[in-house]
């Protein structure tokens, strides 16, 4: 009789030990070690606990690299608990036949709609205005006091026009916005009109970017970015920190290059609480808070608990990164 796969799962997931849960549904078919604190592994303890394993659950802040799979080498599925994957080598994954999956398409929405509340609460300055009632600072009516920024009407500029960017974009229709949007090629269907990258941050009143961290976008919210947005617009970032240049955004905020900005994405997580961001004005911060909620994180779960049971039983699993390495496995 063939042994049980092991399986490590980097942490706790939504649901618990119930009946039906993600967890109860690898217990079901493999043997577990779970990490049951709420901080990450750090790597040698990773690298120890998938020694002996046959899949990794990750998350985000796991990174999985060549010298982590040459340490676990009878990993043969990682399944992220994310959209993105910047955290895992794919080529080093592929080259050893390692399946990785991810989970698109269910938090689309909920991030849509974490990015609408960073962008209305940075518009109307919602985090100062309360701050102003819970110090004491609400003095009698002035006609020139806390102004924020108009929504209806204004124009939204989408950097990445993906499913996100996509579902951001849906949103405007009700506040009746021309929406532009930029990404490496025009994409049919997309609510709003392409436009270069110039003209889309001149034009913005809010701009929002929504688009993977890639080398090619590590960074690419720096100073010659915020230059190119009106002095008046506010820039949104739902996506993965490393695409902006901190610095650059907290010089542009202390100089009043652009109006105002949401950060649900720092990098690093979590920001340390002196970081020179932090003390910048206009600024609206959330803890990477796009996809928590209690049904969106379940679903996360769910898919990769998929991917990573699929992996395991031989099969080609839905949300597969890297298909060539079907093929690198299918040689051993």
């Amino acid at each position: 009789m063939n042994a049980r796969p092991r399986v490590f799962i980097a942490r706790r997931l939504p649901g618990g030990d119930a009946v039906g849960s993600p967890l109860a549904r690898v217990r079901d078919a493999a043997e577990v070690d779970l990490w049951a604190d709420d901080a990450p592994p750090a790597p040698d303890a990773l690298r120890a606990h998938g020694a002996a394993c046959d899949g990794l659950l990750t998350m985000l802040t796991d990174r999985v690299d060549g010298a982590l799979l040459d340490a676990c080498p009878r990993v043969r599925v990682v399944a992220n608990l994310a959209v993105g994957y910047d955290n895992i080598d794919v080529p080093a994954c592929t080259e050893r036949g390692v399946l990785v999956t991810n989970t698109p398409g269910v938090l689309t929405d909920t991030t849509a709609d974490m990015t609408w509340a960073l962008l209305m609460a940075a518009a109307r300055r919602l985090p100062e205005g309360e701050r102003a009632v819970r110090d004491g600072e609400w003095g009698p009516w002035h006609p020139t006091w806390m102004l924020g920024h108009r929504v209806t009407g204004a124009t939204l500029g989408i950097v990445g026009p993906g499913r996100i960017g996509a579902g951001v974009a849906r949103r405007a229709r009700a506040f009746e916005m021309r929406v532009l949007y930029h990404g490496r090629r025009e994409v049919p269907d997309f609510p709003g009109e392409f436009a270069p990258l110039d003209q889309l941050l001149a034009e913005s009143d809010y701009v929002s970017v929504h688009t993977p961290l890639t080398p090619e976008t590590a960074g690419m919210c720096d100073t010659a970015f915020f230059a190119r947005m009106q002095p008046r617009a506010i820039f949104i970032n739902t996506s993965r920190g490393g695409v902006v240049d901190q610095a650059a955004l907290t010089q542009a905020l202390h100089d009043g290059v652009i109006g105002g900005a949401g950060l649900d994405v720092t990098s690093p997580e979590p920001l340390p609480p002196d970081d020179p961001l932090l003390a910048a004005p206009r600024l609206v911060i959330a803890p990477h808070l796009g996809s928590a909620t209690d049904e969106t994180r379940t679903k996360m779960a769910h898919l990769a608990v998929d991917g990573l049971l699929a992996g395991l039983a031989g099969e080609r699993p839905t949300h597969l990164v890297n298909p060539e390495a079907l093929a690198v496995r299918g040689r051993r």
